[in-house]
């Protein structure tokens, strides 16, 4: 069934990984995204292995569902072929550095002349404003700066990068949602907008509590490891076969714990009545926790806890794929390659009831759908092959 986007129309210019995961999401949910792609594009130029059936699996992961069209930008005739297509187009979404593309002749001043209707996203480091516009930014610059290395880890041990690139992924959710917002918007006045979306200002806005918490007192939050900086036992905990995930302990909830643990004697000590004070003495906590987890199972403290507490395995990343809940939810699925083979990804996590979308198809053959595209943008036949045969466009990898 169509997804809730179908009927739009997006002209995708994003690269690497920020931009491309947030219009995977429209994808996802049904718009037709049409990605332009070098003429000297293959496989390894798309992106990074491990290479599954001559795919890059790094590309596949974050462009599924988009049609592909291969332009060279810097060619005179590149600017006409655009300007065509954004006649037809809803949505322009870019991530390159600001400028880049008003030095090409596509920025939103000359996009909007031609369809004022246009919902034009940029994603960038830093956004297009700033002391930082012109820096250049990946995910592990964002996470540096935005303060999340300095709360990822252990406490006394080195910074540390979370374990996948928030930086990049919360940079194209919220191009997503600006997309979705500003076509809303459209829909009352008629008009696109610019949607400017900094990846730092990505961070900022996800540091939820610790920011809030440091602007308040002062206290600069630190790493913590596997546990809560505020809410204790909040945390993993490790089992005789692995480790847990416990949440859910409260004080009106924490004589019944320490019985279900076997640890009655920390009902009557003091230092640990009351959440606050569990939290400020949690190096003595916390030993007598795990000395207690490490005499069952895994499987045993599910059974035990589940009914009255939060908790959870710490699943590995094939624990998860495994997982019958994951499977059940739809959340892994496998799609074509274009060379023939198949690859299983992530689908959507937005479930519809109605126009439920989701992903269906695989990445594109880079080239796959140039001369459809450039007919569309009503080139003959012999025009299409002209500007082939002069490399403005390509409709194959290159060699």
């Amino acid at each position: 069934m169509a997804g809730p986007l179908s009927g739009i129309k997006v002209l995708d210019f994003t690269w690497a990984l920020a931009g491309p995961y947030g219009v995977m999401a429209l994808a996802d949910l049904g718009a037709d995204v049409l990605k332009i792609e070098t003429p000297q594009q293959n496989e390894t130029r798309r992106g990074m292995g491990p290479y599954t059936h001559d795919v890059s699996t790094y590309f596949f992961s974050v462009n599924r569902g988009k049609r592909s069209l291969m332009l060279d930008l810097k060619a005179p005739e590149a600017r006409e072929i655009i300007y065509r297509l954004v006649t037809q187009v809803d949505v322009v979404t870019e991530n390159f550095s600001p400028g880049t593309m008003d030095r090409l002749g596509f920025g939103y001043e000359a996009l909007q002349k031609i369809n004022p209707a246009l919902v034009y996203a940029s994603t960038s480091g830093f956004g297009q404003t700033g002391p930082y516009r012109q820096r250049g930014a990946v995910d592990a610059i964002v996470q540096g700066m935005g303060g999340v290395m300095s709360m990822t880890g252990h406490s006394g041990g080195p910074p540390a990068r979370a374990g996948y690139s928030i930086g990049d992924m919360a940079g194209g959710m919220f191009t997503a949602i600006g997309v979705l917002s500003a076509l809303v918007e459209r829909a009352t006045s008629g008009l696109g907008q610019h949607v400017d979306v900094g990846m730092l200002d990505c961070q900022v806005a996800l540091m939820e509590n610790a920011l809030v918490r440091h602007l308040a007192t002062g206290e600069v939050p630190g790493p913590v490891g596997y546990r809560h900086p505020l809410s204790t036992p909040h945390q993993a905990l490790p089992a005789s076969d692995g480790w847990v995930v416990l949440a859910g302990v409260k004080d009106t909830n924490w004589q019944l714990f320490c019985g279900i643990i076997g640890c009655d004697d920390l009902i009557t000590d003091e230092r640990f009545a009351a959440n606050a004070s569990r939290t400020a003495h949690y190096a003595d906590l916390e030993p007598i926790l795990f000395e207690a987890f490490r005499k069952r199972t895994v499987s045993e403290w599910l059974d035990l806890l589940s009914e009255h507490f939060l908790i959870g395995p710490l699943n590995t990343v094939a624990d998860m794929a495994r997982d019958p809940q994951v499977a059940a939810r739809d959340m892994i699925v496998e799609l074509p390659t274009w060379t023939g083979g198949s690859l299983r990804v992530a689908n959507t996590p937005v479930k519809l009831s109605r126009t439920p979308g989701g992903a269906t198809r695989g990445a594109s053959k880079p080239g796959q759908h140039t001369r459809d595209a450039l007919a569309d943008a009503g080139y003959s036949p012999a025009e299409i092959e002209d500007l082939i045969g002069r490399g403005v466009a390509a409709d194959g990898p290159a060699g």
